[in-house]
């Protein structure tokens, strides 16, 4: 069915309706308005503001011929109104409206009109005002603000585009919703909180000292109780109509507050803190989402680009952010552990900040992270709590697969998922082990996420060779050997990064290592102790790198993690040629750490040891950087891990430097690049990353020796491992910016 709009009818001529048809008037002039509203007073206003073109005191003449009619009425209102109208509705008006409950109005509509009633199109603007009455109408109040459509099972696609476009035309943002999920939201996000303002401030008025709370109230309470100012009439109905959804709420919370009654009545400290820190994590994510900037969101949405030009060195003594693979695993072991851990330097990045809202998400009380600081409240390692929802781990594979091995041996399910990059990527690798151990795990297609992991399985240890070194799937099945019966053993054709085995040790864990086996067995504990994670090798690689292509350019990269499972890009560069040294070398928790000088050389192109792969695994996106500049051709070999990480990082930066004019062939488990030498330059152009932070900083980084501009693409997930590179690399001398 088509729809054409030239008479538009509005019943009840309040602020919000009033707001919409003022928008509407601007947008299309030659529209007919038409209004009705039992003050006759506002009709009289809204005729002398422009708002409407005409109005009469009888619904007929109101809505007859109209092509839209809409209802802003009381909710409790609205069936009467229905009656009233629909004798003269044709058969092409559609009819919407603005109320706060949408099942009390689909029930109205099928108690007036019956079942079959297409051109019905329930809608719900999220906007508002302090200010009320047709006076305070505003054309621009729905501007950004968003509007929840919640058509009918028979609602018409035609209408419910057509009132989707005149919300739009205004300025606002459409979200589709079932009616009654609708209210089961807005019972907990808008009407609870409404009901408990309304309560308090009641409370608060019997009492005797009543003048003098009032009088010192501060800024909190005013804040909280603001809304109960609204009109009492109007919440009541919204009360009556929403009834269910709203006790649903109120039990939910009556529950909860009733449990931190108990904590403070017991001072139980780590309850309480339980609930402020997730509450203050819940507040600030809303926030991030109100300004368009939670990591939840999709990172790809937010378009980030860097536009890096030609030339510059590198200079000064800095350090870089903490190892992600140690923030990590700090956060699970910690919550896992009898005790408070306390871990400084933690990386407070989106992929390290994912692990930590999961353990929050499963009753973990964490503190922090407040500039690199966290504490833990341990809980055990048979204390975590079913979350409340899906685990949801944005971008981060390290998360998902380390959790897998750990959700394995719970006794409740559970369901991961992530961002788009992330679903895109194969489980399978520790999906299959953990089979094997008697877990129960369903994945999408392919082995891909969402993982579902389903609890209360009795797991048993196993002997597991590595088909390839992957430092993920080992410490996935070690951390499920936690759980399972007898021993579990993990052997690996190749070292790979050692911090899991090194921080169970830490606290207090049983672990063998027999050259390249792992072994351990289930009915230990784990004993809370301090964490001082070292900064990132990975993240300190590109700077590293930075300075050995740059003339002139001489920097130390201060307290760096040396572990001898990730020195491979250390290795590599050193056969490479680079100028590179290890100053002030010490242990730090257990992690060898030092001091990295690297001043600019000219490189050679090598054959990369086979043996240094595993060691240097996320480093070699800026190691393409480097061989480009090298004298002579470097081969690569025996790093297929790289087609299957956040992007095929072997094509990404093939088809990279291709763009920048380097003569390079890429290979199934590599590839072979011939360098332009000291005297040659990347040429610019664009560079398409696939949404991968190393990608995006690697060609970042090509900028030092290139002649001309490079723009990368797609920069967002640059947050997910190196918060403030950005900055950090305008300090040091590349001349980079970004372009949203």
């Amino acid at each position: 069915m088509s729809y054409s709009i030239s008479k538009v009818a509005i019943v009840g001529l309040g602020l919000i309706g009033g707001s919409w048809v003022k928008g509407l008037r601007e947008v299309n002039p030659t529209w007919h308005i038409t209004g009705f509203d039992r003050n006759a007073d506002s009709m009289g206003k809204a005729q002398a503001l422009g708002v409407i073109d005409a109005f009469a005191d009888n619904l007929e003449q109101v809505v007859a011929g109209a092509d839209l009619v809409i209802l802003s009425v009381p909710i409790l209102a609205n069936r009467e109104i229905l009656r009233q109208i629909k004798p003269f509705l044709g058969s092409r008006t559609v009819v919407t409206d603005v109320g706060s409950v949408k099942g009390s109005v689909a029930e109205d509509i099928r108690q007036v009109f019956g079942e079959d009633q297409p051109n019905f199109v329930l809608g719900h603007p999220i906007a508002g005002s302090e200010k009320s009455g047709i006076e305070a109408a505003d054309a621009n109040l729905f501007r950004n603000h968003k509007v929840i459509l919640t058509p009918l099972t028979v609602t018409d696609d035609s209408a419910v585009a057509l009132v989707s476009d005149l919300w739009k035309s205004v300025g606002a943002k459409i979200e589709i919703m079932q009616v009654e999920h609708h209210d089961e939201v807005l019972a907990a996000t808008s009407h609870l909180p409404h009901l408990l303002a309304y309560s308090l401030v009641d409370t608060l008025a019997h009492q005797h000292e009543n003048k003098e709370i009032f009088n010192y109230a501060a800024g909190g309470f005013r804040d909280f109780t603001r809304i109960a100012a609204s009109s009492p009439k109007m919440w009541n109905d919204i009360f009556m109509a929403n009834k269910q959804a709203v006790l649903d709420a109120l039990d939910l919370f009556t529950h909860d507050l009733s449990e931190l009654r108990q904590a403070v009545a017991q001072s139980d400290s780590t309850a309480m803190m339980g609930v402020f820190t997730r509450a203050k994590v819940a507040r600030d994510h809303f926030s991030k989402i109100l300004a368009r900037r939670a990591y939840v969101e999709p990172m790809k949405s937010q378009q980030i680009n860097y536009i890096a030009r030609p030339g510059g060195s590198l200079s000064g003594t800095f350090r870089v952010p903490g190892d992600k693979s140690i923030s990590h695993r700090s956060i699970m072991l910690g919550s896992l552990a009898n005790g408070v851990t306390e871990v400084s330097g933690f990386l407070e990045g989106e992929d390290s900040l994912a692990t930590l809202q999961a353990f929050r998400d499963m009753g973990v009380v964490i503190e922090g992270p407040h500039r690199g600081r966290v504490t833990i409240h341990g809980v055990g390692l048979h204390g975590l709590q079913a979350p409340p929802n899906t685990l949801y781990l944005g971008n981060s594979g390290t998360s998902m697969r380390l959790l897998a091995g750990l959700m394995a041996g719970q006794g409740f399910d559970v369901e991961m998922t992530g961002d788009a990059s992330l679903s895109s990527r194969p489980m399978n690798r520790v999906a299959n082990p953990l089979r094997e151990m008697g877990a129960q795990i369903d994945t999408a297609e392919e082995g891909r996420p969402p993982m579902f992991i389903k609890g209360d399985k009795l797991l048993k240890g196993i002997a597991y060779q590595l088909p390839m070194a992957s430092a993920q799937v080992k410490s996935c099945l070690l951390l499920a050997g936690l759980y399972a019966q007898g021993k579990t053993t993990v052997t690996e054709p190749a070292p790979t990064r050692d911090h899991t085995e090194r921080m169970l040790k830490g606290f207090g864990y049983d672990v063998h290592v027999d050259g390249d086996t792992v072994t351990l067995e289930s009915g230990g504990q784990l004993t809370a102790t301090n964490i001082d994670v070292p900064a990132d090798i990975s993240s300190a690689t590109f700077f590293m790198v930075a300075a050995s292509i740059a003339k002139g350019s001489d920097i130390t990269i201060e307290h760096v993690g040396i572990n001898p499972t990730r020195i491979g890009i250390i290795n590599i560069l050193r056969l490479m040629g680079a100028n590179l040294e290890l100053l002030n070398e010490r242990e730090v928790g257990g992690e060898p750490v030092a001091d990295i000088r690297v001043r600019y050389s000219v490189l050679k192109g090598i054959n990369i040891p086979e043996d240094q792969v595993p060691l240097a695994i996320d480093e070699f996106p800026a190691i393409f950087i480097a061989a480009a500049c090298a004298e002579g051709k470097t081969v690569l070999t025996g790093a297929e891990e790289l087609r299957v990480k956040e992007s095929d990082r072997i094509q990404a930066m093939v088809d990279g430097l291709k763009v920048l004019g380097v003569d390079i062939e890429g290979t199934e488990d590599g590839a072979i690049i011939q360098g332009f030498g000291e005297q040659g330059a990347f040429g610019g152009g664009e560079v398409v990353t696939h949404h991968d932070h190393r990608i995006a900083m690697s060609f970042t980084i090509a900028s030092l020796r290139a002649s001309q501009s490079i723009k990368v693409l797609d920069c967002a997930n640059v947050a997910t491992s190196f918060p403030g590179f950005i900055e950090l690399s305008q300090t040091c001398g590349i001349n980079v910016s970004t372009e949203s």
